[in-house]
């Protein structure tokens, strides 16, 4: 592979000449493809004996996996959330960044969705996400993703982190900053990376990353976390930055722990306190398998000013099955097991639901409902109301109402198990009426009259609407298999 001669450059002299003869010739081995399981459906040991394809546990994440000859993508499980495709080198960050159930987390550059799934998943889907991308196309990949996966507890926002820091100042346990940067470890991976390289990009990087940096800064709590992440071997949008970032703002830089395949970062190239800047990690592609990252993590002085435990962010997510759900005006607080709305428009969307709810699910939604033109939205426990900002998800999107009538939206398919639906139709993953489904085909099915959950191998896909001897396929088209 032809490297562009200013990157060439910088890593001949910062490195000895073995180690940059081998970093040199990574270059041109091929570029290593990665799943991560969605722990919120389902988990390795039982994953395993569901998939078909060739499957190698990636050392550093036990829900991780190399993936080869095959192509997951297309796989209908893929379609029913039970794992994202992700480089495996990308799986760290949210790791590092360990959130706890119930917690307060900022995911700032987030699309296209897997650093802010993985956290979900470590969450398990309670507490409160903030998921962010500048990028108002990103963000719908992002919404898809977030959907597909059947996550509930995120608001998702396409801001700039300076509207984000007038309305969330000290607010988040948590950060996750994977900054933008000049893409050196994507040089496998993408053409465009190297095309797109420069002498100047990676100057152009740090003052970007330090404007982000300094946003994230001010929305974190005292005592909080900070986990920053590029892709990028340049130590200058790392390790210098990092030593930059505990100087300016007084951070205390925190020990990430080994991990097989990845190396302390190099501290003695911060240009200060090596010893220090040695406690984030690098993944090299001469050395492990994966494309190449920086992760750090650093702590803010103080103490929080209060405790997730006992707090709103650990209600249930649903009351109990065949428990009725009470229906109350909007308070502003949120008791588990009770339901209210936001606004008149949010009563009706929602007397609609339960209507729908009564006659085809075996479950009843309680929470926060929120109507944004003709979606219903059941909001984070976490989160009350929405704040005023250009959000595009929050929390479970129920479907539309229009017209006094309530239609269902696949994300609310995504998120229930198939015990949640009245009517299931469920499918082999061999059984070509998957394939049909996801193209959306219609399936020729003979079934008690109303909307039916399709599922494969007892996992949802998404509704159909059963009439007769056949089912319309309501998939969405945007989701549909190609």
């Amino acid at each position: 592979m032809k490297l562009p001669e200013h990157f060439e450059e910088i890593f001949r002299d910062l490195m000895d000449p073995d180690e940059y003869a081998l970093f040199r010739k990574s270059f041109d081995d091929g570029r290593i493809n990665g799943l991560r399981l969605n722990t919120l459906k389902t988990n390795p040991a039982s994953f395993e004996k569901l998939f078909e394809g060739k499957l190698t546990p990636i050392p550093w994440i036990a829900e991780g996996y190399y993936y080869e000859d095959s192509a997951p993508g297309k796989h209908p499980y893929y379609h029913a959330g039970l794992y994202y495709i992700q480089e495996p080198s990308a799986m760290m960050p949210a790791q590092a960044l360990s959130p706890r159930p119930g917690e307060r987390v900022l995911d700032l550059c987030a699309a296209p969705g897997g650093k802010t799934t993985h956290l979900a998943c470590l969450m398990k889907n309670s507490g409160l996400i903030v998921s962010n991308d500048i990028s108002p196309k990103r963000v719908k990949a992002l919404v898809k993703n977030i959907e597909l996966m059947g996550i509930t507890n995120t608001l998702v926002v396409n801001e700039t982190p300076e509207r984000l820091t007038r309305v969330f100042p000290e607010y988040f346990d948590r950060i996750l900053l994977d900054v933008p940067c000049s893409g050196e470890g994507m040089f496998r991976k993408d053409w465009e990376a190297i095309r797109s390289y420069s002498r100047y990009k990676s100057s152009e990087c740090v003052a970007m990353q330090k404007e982000i940096f300094d946003r994230a800064y001010a929305m974190l709590k005292p005592g909080g976390i900070i986990v920053y992440s590029t892709c990028t071997f340049n130590p200058d949008e790392n390790e210098r930055n990092m030593a930059y970032f505990a100087k300016e703002y007084n951070l205390e830089p925190q020990l990430i722990r080994d991990y097989p395949g990845w190396e302390r970062s190099r501290g003695e190239w911060s240009g200060d306190d090596s010893e220090l800047f040695s406690r984030g990690l690098r993944l090299w592609p001469h050395k492990a398998r994966g494309e190449g990252h920086f992760v750090f993590c650093l702590k803010k002085p103080g103490t929080p000013a209060g405790t997730v435990a006992g707090s709103d962010m650990l209600l249930e997510r649903r009351s109990s099955e065949g428990q009725s759900c009470e229906t109350g005006p909007y308070t502003g607080e949120y008791t588990p097991g009770e339901a209210s709305w936001a606004s008149i428009d949010a009563q009706q969307a929602l007397e609609a639901f339960r209507a729908f709810e009564q006659e085809n699910l075996n479950t009843c939604l309680d929470g926060v409902f929120h109507v944004k033109g003709s979606s219903l939205f059941r909001l984070p426990p976490a989160l009350p109301e929405v704040p005023g900002l250009r959000w595009e998800k929050a929390g479970l999107y129920l479907g539309e109402y229009a017209k006094g009538r309530f239609e269902p939206s696949a994300s609310l398919a995504m998120a229930l198990n198939a015990g949640d639906f009245r009517r299931v139709v469920n499918l082999a993953a061999l059984d070509h009426g998957v394939i049909r489904y996801l193209k959306g085909e219609t399936l020729i099915h003979d079934g008690e009259k109303g909307y039916t959950a399709v599922c494969v191998d007892g996992f949802p896909l998404g509704w159909a609407k059963q009439d007769g001897g056949a089912m319309k396929n309501l998939y969405p088209k945007g989701w549909r298999m190609q």
